[in-house]
């Protein structure tokens, strides 16, 4: 059939025929479901994932996938499969260069910024882009930041872990370990099924502030965005549990980001600050190694980890010593025919004209190209990342290598038993002095560099792997009988043997077995994932509630295939992988189109009449609209969702395809999803409570739901009555402080000042209660700065004969004061689940700049109240305080030059302590006017 896209009027339309063309009749989604399903039947058959080396096709005659980047109509050669083996290997042992193309990093819209800076050295390299334009400084750059916005999804990185801190109020413990086991279960309590790592300082009064790490995603899916909103959920289920009632705890969190090198690096910060850092099973984390492993190890399936992939950033590689103006054609052809149709910069890294000091990354000894590639072209297609497409690169780039008079060939690591590469996760730089050296993230880690590092002969296991390594040894065998060249003969002999010898010594470990027995663990996984990738394809028009359900099952389904896989057969899942992630996400771009064109059709008012056949499950789903409104039947379908997933997973391992050791978990999952269901109809949704008419377990959920609220809400009512009740006492001791206050003297004005704190102490409370909502925090806190000490009031009290207190006593007995005089009303409060804060709190000193800052603005504030003074008593007053502030600034000036003098430094006074004594003068120069006119008035 042939799509004319001229008959569709809107560009939604156009785009969700071309799309649903290409699904249907052998496109792009056509082939990647069938190559998935493909695969899946040949694992299958295996009984475990066959995986290979870093070539990823077999011969280099595999069905490896075209990038989508290019036109259609642009054909591109199957270089790889054109280019023998044996001419490869040959051209290698007569001395041409392998071809190097790393896929470095991918990075969302937001890091596009700082991936240019760092292409073109902040601006200082010249930048090429996809038509030949020449780039040059930060500004042109920011400029092409901003043309390429439209092709970028700007999705949030997932937040995957969060740094927090408790404070834990409880009695002394026996012993160390009897804290730490308070603590873990204070976390716990908080925190759930979550992983976490802590330290703990003990502080004064038998409590402790725990500071550490946690997972933010549940074990069931619930993630925890690790800002003020997460601290309160935690808080709320903690002030809940029986964990409670042991030990007081306060939760917050400091901070969260992104995958497992956010992780490491904040656990490894931990370690180095704290001599005892545990984890939530009280294993000691005793250095940054097990800082490392716990993360990439024990952490990684946790966390679910998702970052957004708008660029890709790729570098191509040649020998030292390679022309630069024949390697920079070659990148620049190669980019051009490779990406076609997408927008992408790159630049030339020439040791010679390199700005960047070699002590710093840069000078590298050999030529290099950095490339950021747009993964989304102006028509909407995005490029595909499989070991397939990365050995397809290799052999572009090679031959347009060889067209610019470059000798180079594409390799696979398995003809020269060379050990797998490692990811940027799997290590760490510690020096960048020339060639980058690093260290490894975990003992597997370290093992693998050193592998790579030292050039270890190693052979890939996989059955596939041992088939193209016959062939190797064919063409080996071939190229040293074919003689011609001494160097070239004894080159193909040497790796001949490197395979043989490898094998040999692979075999004597493994003895006969080739094809690992795997366990049904594997095979029931990969069942599961084939039947949740392809439920999609039933599934042409969903909701966006549907499609996230659908996406976190595929998610899940992998998750468990991955964890079921061995390293060396990495490869092969890292393809199944990203087939079935670009299979959902044409299902997401569907349903993208479909929520366009609601909007478009919102906008003209009405729905036009649909001609296609209408799909039962989709009149049944518009009825409930019609009935219950979008925006309930989305919330309650995706709840009923949930349900069922977990209902299919029992009814399957009751029929034995799944294992009963998950049936606990299946069973917990279960009813959770249905607490959160029933929670949703007692919270109003109309459509769930038709649903739990025809099911029996949702009704009864439903009922007991109602039954928790109606307890609820009487507590609430009684919560309210206690509040009222309090504020009732509270406003009539304002009363009486306000009669008390008319009664006392002008001059008692110490008298005076203590009432009107209490009064106005008071009056802040009964305001936050008139406001105070459920889960809202009663902070009646107060904070206050210490100056340190006062040496001028201390000489004064001195004089009176009294001892001198620091004003920051002062506040702190005046505070504790406060809350003993409310005491009762708190007790009150609390038992009633209102959280308080009473906490007195030091702020640090303003700095001395601040102090200029404040002697300045009075100035300023004096000059220009002086003209406008008639009175000349007033003037003559404001002058001898603006006079006994500068004297005694004059003084401090002088104390500190004779101190300095005679070299003392037991103490420095910071010149800010003096601010309250300025003010106090000030404070009774208004006082002695103030009576001074009423004298006069008298």
């Amino acid at each position: 059939m042939e799509i004319f896209f001229g008959a569709f009027t809107s560009e939604w339309e156009q785009r969700r025929a071309a799309l649903l063309h290409e699904m249907t009749s052998g496109g792009r989604g056509a082939s990647a479901e069938k190559e998935m399903r493909r695969r899946l039947k040949r694992l299958a058959q295996l009984g475990a994932v066959g995986g290979g080396g870093s070539g990823g096709a077999s011969g280099g005659g595999g069905s490896a996938s075209k990038v989508r980047g290019a036109p259609r109509a642009q054909a591109k050669p199957a270089t790889a499969a054109n280019r023998p083996m044996e001419t490869r290997l040959a051209a290698v042992a007569g001395g041409s260069q392998p071809a190097v193309v790393k896929m470095a990093s991918y990075g969302g819209g937001a890091r596009v910024g700082a991936m240019l800076n760092y292409v073109s050295r902040g601006g200082e390299l010249k930048v090429e882009n996809e038509s030949g334009r020449i780039l040059e400084g930060r500004e042109e750059l920011s400029r092409m930041r901003g043309d390429w916005d439209h092709l970028f999804q700007n999705r949030a990185e997932s937040r995957d872990i969060g740094s927090f801190s408790v404070e834990i109020a409880a009695s002394g413990f026996a012993s160390d370990e009897a804290l730490h086991e308070q603590v873990r279960s204070t976390l716990t309590s908080g925190f759930g099924d979550r992983r976490y790592a802590y330290a703990i300082e003990k502080t004064g009064g038998g409590s402790a502030t725990v500071q550490g790490l946690v997972v933010l995603r549940s074990r069931q899916g619930e993630r925890l965005t690790g800002d003020v909103k997460a601290a309160g959920i935690i808080q709320g289920r903690y002030d809940a549990s029986a964990a409670a009632g042991e030990a007081a705890a306060k939760f917050s969190f400091h901070g969260y980001g992104n995958g497992v090198e956010f992780g490491a690096s904040r656990l490894r910060g931990l370690v180095d600050r704290h001599d005892d850092v545990r984890d939530d099973r009280g294993q000691s984390i005793a250095n940054e190694k097990v800082a490392g492993d716990l993360v990439q190890k024990a952490w990684r399936g946790e966390l679910h980890s998702r970052k957004s992939r708008d660029v890709m950033h790729v570098i191509m590689s040649a020998r030292a010593g390679t022309a630069v103006a024949a390697f920079e054609g070659a990148v620049r052809d190669f980019l051009a025919h490779q990406f076609a149709g997408h927008r992408y910069v790159f630049a030339m890294h020439d040791p010679a004209s390199d700005p960047k000091e070699a002590g710093e990354g840069g000078k590298r000894p050999h030529v290099h190209a950095h490339a950021i590639v747009a993964m989304k072209s102006d028509s909407g297609d995005r490029i595909e990342t499989t070991p397939a497409v990365f050995r397809e690169w290799r052999s572009v780039m090679a031959e347009k290598a060889r067209e610019h008079g470059i000798e180079m060939e594409m390799t696979d690591r398995r003809e020269f038993a060379a050990p797998p590469a490692f990811t940027r996760n799997q290590v760490r730089p510690v020096s960048r002095e020339g060639r980058t050296e690093h260290v490894g993230t975990s003992e597997a880690a370290q093992a693998r560099y050193d592998a790579k590092r030292g050039g270890r002969r190693t052979v890939a296991k996989s059955d596939r792997s041992r088939q193209y390594i016959i062939k190797v040894q064919e063409s080996w065998q071939n190229i040293a009988v074919a003689g011609g060249d001494r160097q070239t003969a004894v080159y193909a002999t040497q790796h001949k043997n490197y395979l043989e010898s490898s094998v040999s010594t692979q075999t004597e470990t493994s003895g006969t077995v080739i094809r690992a027995d795997f366990d049904s663990n594997v095979r029931i996984n990969l069942a599961t994932l084939q039947e949740m990738v392809l439920e999609g394809q039933e599934m042409r028009e969903m909701s966006r509630a549907e499609f996230e359900t659908y996406e976190k099952k595929v998610e899940t389904a992998l998750f468990k295939l991955e964890r079921s896989v061995s390293a060396d057969d990495r490869a092969d899942f890292d393809e199944i992988a990203g087939l079935a992630r670009d299979f959902v996400n044409q299902k997401r771009e569907l349903v993208d189109l479909y929520e366009q064109r609601k909007e478009a059709l919102a906008e003209q008012g009405s729905e036009a009449p649909r001609s296609e056949p209408r799909d039962p499950a989709n009149d049944e789903w518009d009825a409930a609209v019609a009935k219950h409104g979008e925006a309930v039947v989305e919330a309650g379908n995706e709840a009923m969702i949930e349900i069922e997933h977990y209902r299919e997973g029992l009814d399957r391992i009751e029929a034995g395809e799944f294992s009963a050791d998950r049936k606990d978990w299946m069973q917990a999952g279960l009813q959770q999803a249905m607490e959160r269901a029933a929670q949703l109809a007692v919270q109003g949704n109309s459509y769930l409570r038709d649903v739990a008419e025809q099911d029996q377990d949702l009704r009864q959920a439903i009922d007991r739901a109602e039954k928790q609220a109606e307890v609820q809400d009487r507590q609430d009512d009684g919560r309210a009555d206690v509040i009222k009740a309090v504020q009732t006492v509270i406003a009539e001791r304002i009363d009486r402080l306000n009669e008390r206050l008319s009664d006392i003297s002008e001059d008692s004005y110490a008298t005076r000042n203590e009432v009107s704190a209490e009064r106005q102490f008071l009056s802040d409370m009964n305001a936050q209660l008139e406001k105070l909502g459920p889960g809202d925090v009663l902070d009646i806190s107060r904070t206050e700065t210490d100056h340190g000490y006062d040496e001028e009031e201390a000489a004064s009290d001195r004089e009176s004969g009294v001892d001198y207190v620091p004003s920051i006593e002062r506040d702190r007995q005046e505070h504790e004061s406060h809350i003993d005089s409310v005491a009762p009303q708190l007790e009150q409060l609390t038992a009633h689940g209102v959280t308080i804060d009473t906490d007195f709190k030091i702020a640090a000193p303003p700095s001395q700049r601040d102090f200029d800052a404040y002697m300045d603005e009075r100035a300023k504030e004096f000059a220009e109240a002086e003209p406008d003074l008639d009175d000349t008593r007033e003037a003559h007053e404001l002058a001898s305080t603006v006079d006994a502030t500068n004297r005694l600034e004059d003084r401090l000036n002088k104390d500190k030059e004779a101190a300095q003098r005679n070299g003392e430094t037991t103490r420095t006074d910071p010149a800010q302590q003096h601010i309250p004594r300025l003010e106090e003068l000030e404070h009774e120069q208004m006082q002695q006017r103030e009576r001074d006119r009423d004298d006069r008035d008298r």
